[in-house]
């Protein structure tokens, strides 16, 4: 399974995506047996393709398992002598509740001080997708982000945030549509209050 984007002749790019045809089949073949035991009618023509559809909505929804956040990282590390925060924030997050097999979406703010090195600000933004794309439950989801930068990156210090909205509170058990869940952890200068402070300030402030 690899999902990649390829030039198409100029005119911008096109993902595509190539799946194990043997493991798409069985778990297609897992998703007709649930629909049946829900009781639908699996032949019917809106659902004859969903098991096939929804083997490989799985497989891209959870592809983090084959992308090592440490060789994104790692890829672009450049010696530098910036010692400020580097802040990347309001990145995308799509994810899958690990309890219910729901998702849950929203924000991730992402900063580290650098000690010496500094990494292409692209690679942030993987590193958060990456793990993403996985099972997941946002309070690990957090400290993984974290981990990884600062025993990468070996920064002065490492900031990470995620406000996420979650489908298993919004369209099951209490139902709390406007609830927002908020993680954060910090590490080394973001221990501080002051440093911390700014770094808040900086993800809630609008600076453009």
């Amino acid at each position: 399974m690899e999902f990649t984007l390829h030039d198409n002749n100029g005119n911008g790019y096109k993902q595509i995506e190539r799946y194990n045809d043997e493991t798409t089949l069985a778990i297609a073949d897992h998703y007709q047996k649930i629909l049946d035991l829900l009781g639908e009618n699996i032949e019917r023509e809106g659902l004859e393709k969903t098991p096939l559809r929804v083997a490989k909505a799985m497989q891209f929804l959870t592809q983090g398992y084959e992308i090592d956040p440490v060789d994104i990282l790692k890829s672009a590390i450049f010696k530098e002598d910036y010692r400020q925060m580097v802040l990347v924030k309001n990145i995308d997050l799509y994810s899958m509740c690990e309890h219910h097999l729901l998702p849950f979406f929203g924000k991730a703010h992402v900063a580290y001080i650098p000690n010496g090195y500094v990494t292409g600000l692209s690679k942030i933004a993987r590193v958060v997708e990456a793990y993403a794309r996985r099972l997941q439950v946002q309070e690990r989801l957090t400290t993984q982000i974290r981990d990884v930068i600062q025993d990468t990156l070996k920064p002065l210090g490492v900031a990470v945030v995620i406000e996420a909205q979650h489908m298993c509170m919004q369209m099951r058990g209490v139902q709390k549509q406007n609830s927002v869940t908020t993680t954060s952890d910090f590490t080394g200068a973001f221990l501080k209050t002051a440093t911390r402070e700014e770094f808040i300030h900086l993800i809630s402030a609008k600076l453009y």
